[in-house]
């Protein structure tokens, strides 16, 4: 068994890393070129969830939570809370869109054709990893309440 709970850290440790490049690759291009960048925390917390939780719901059996219900308790309760605050930054950076314009995070008046392909590139992938982390949030309990029943009556994951 510590054969197996090494190898599940291992994997762990192996998806943080790859997760963090993933959000290096994403968030480098954007401060590159955006100073002072201001969804620059809430853009990798929605990085992080979503593919955080994605890998959970999906390959939860080669996790080290697993066989732990008091962590998948916990998560469950911790799902409605965090629900809420992804809502609410999502709805701030649709907020800044529509008063201030994606425009005034350059804060140049001449933009190039580089800019606006930026500036695309920053609002879909705000708008695809935030609704992506508000939905694996929603399902991410519905799997851990199946799995502590699974690992209740049938002995699986």
């Amino acid at each position: 068994m510590d054969k197996k709970k090494a190898l599940s850290l291992r994997l762990e440790l192996l998806w943080w890393l790859v997760t963090a490049i993933i959000v290096f690759v994403v968030i480098y291009p954007i401060l590159s070129k955006i100073e002072n960048y201001p969804f620059l925390v809430i853009n990798t917390i929605f990085i992080i969830i979503f593919i955080t939780l994605t890998r959970y719901m999906f390959l939860l059996k080669h996790t080290f939570i697993a066989h732990n219900e008091k962590i998948k308790v916990v998560l469950i309760v911790l799902c409605l809370p965090i629900i809420f605050y992804l809502i609410s930054q999502l709805y701030n950076f649709q907020i800044f869109l529509d008063e201030e314009g994606i425009t005034n995070l350059i804060g140049k008046t001449n933009i190039t054709v580089y800019d606006e392909q930026l500036l695309k590139f920053v609002r879909s992938e705000m708008l695809l990893f935030g609704v992506g982390s508000i939905i694996a949030t929603f399902l991410f309990p519905f799997r851990m309440v199946l799995s502590i029943w699974r690992v209740r009556n049938r002995g699986t994951i």
